[in-house]
């Protein structure tokens, strides 16, 4: 195990069967789904990464120029000797942004690719030999608790790249309960959130030209022979994103190019010609209206900052000062 990095396993075996489970209601439902998790093997979250340089997608460059401009503002708001938790570490581009201005004591990756996330913490704890670090591999859209031991006055939470967006409005009120019933009263939430706009720029975003998002979402499949025990032909689909204007999201699907049957841990799934996966949807928001959603899910706004162009928009948010004792309701 690294000496680097204190690492916390919070995604037991028993999971696995519950991940198959998940998998196969979304393949047997009427249309067919899956949940935006099951892209993230190591080699996902490598497309992700190299997703995030494409000229077409913005938002990856627009969070972070957003990021450098307001970092003393939001160094001023959070605090020092804070522990800071990021969801979903990925690459950990934008946090290092966040430790430098911050420096806070503590940092906690949280990502459900145990092999992409121990990789990413442990050049954190490299590059950052002041910090104390820790890993938790554990899925954040259930139910979890922060690891015991540590370090730091005030936990901060950091869910960057509109991630959010990728729960319907009703899952993502449930996500944002379940937060705030893990910080403490006053404790602390940055969130990067994609605003609306023009259409062109976001079918542009999902369709880069070097065929990475197509890549990335084919994947799943490739996951799926790996993992899943499927039997599948990846070239048997294609990639389609579109932006589905009435309900303000991206979606994105595998598209069956003939009438097919797969078989996933030994049950048949039948495809049409024409008939799609539903991969995943990447809701928008206005300002306004993210706003309006955190405050019904026990936070308090506190401020946002946003390029110059609108594109996306970064919130601080805070949970409010008697606390917040809800039931959340999670994604199923």
């Amino acid at each position: 195990m690294d000496p680097l990095v204190r690492f916390h396993n919070q995604h037991p075996p028993e999971a696995a069967g519950s991940l198959f489970e998940e998998l196969l209601a979304g393949l047997a439902a009427t249309p067919k789904h899956t949940s935006p998790k099951f892209f993230y093997d190591r080699r996902g979250s490598e497309l992700f990464a190299a997703i995030c340089e494409q000229p077409e997608y913005y938002l990856t460059r627009t969070e972070e120029a957003i990021l450098r401009a307001a970092a003393a503002d939001i160094a001023e708001m959070v605090g020092r000797d804070a522990t800071l938790i990021e969801l979903g570490s990925g690459a950990s581009r934008k946090v290092r942004l966040l430790l430098e201005a911050l420096h806070p004591v503590c940092y906690l990756g949280v990502d459900i690719s145990r092999d992409f996330l121990l990789a990413s913490t442990h050049r954190l704890a490299k590059d950052y030999p002041w910090l104390e670090v820790h890993a938790a591999c554990a899925d954040f859209t259930r139910p979890m608790a922060w690891p015991e031991g540590l370090a730091g006055e005030r936990p901060v939470a950091f869910f960057p790249g509109s991630s959010i967006g990728n729960f319907t409005p009703e899952e993502a009120k449930g996500f944002l309960e379940g937060l705030a019933t893990l910080l403490p009263a006053g404790g602390g939430l940055l969130i990067g959130v994609d605003l609306i706009k023009d259409r062109a720029i976001l079918d542009a975003a999902y369709n880069d030209a070097a065929g990475v998002t197509a890549a990335f979402n084919l994947n799943l499949l490739e996951r799926l022979r790996h993992e899943f025990e499927a039997e599948v032909e990846p070239q048997e689909f294609r990639h389609s994103a579109f932006y589905n204007e009435a309900d303000s999201r991206i979606e994105m699907h595998l598209v069956s190019l003939r009438n097919q049957a797969i078989r996933v841990a030994g049950e048949r799934v039948d495809f049409e010609e024409g008939e799609t996966l539903h991969t995943e949807s990447s809701y928008k928001y206005s300002i306004p209206g993210f706003r309006k959603l955190a405050g019904g899910a026990g936070f308090v706004p506190r401020a946002y900052w946003t390029d110059r162009h609108a594109l996306f928009c970064i919130h601080y948010l805070e949970v409010r000062p008697d606390g917040f004792a809800g039931n959340p309701v999670y994604a199923a």
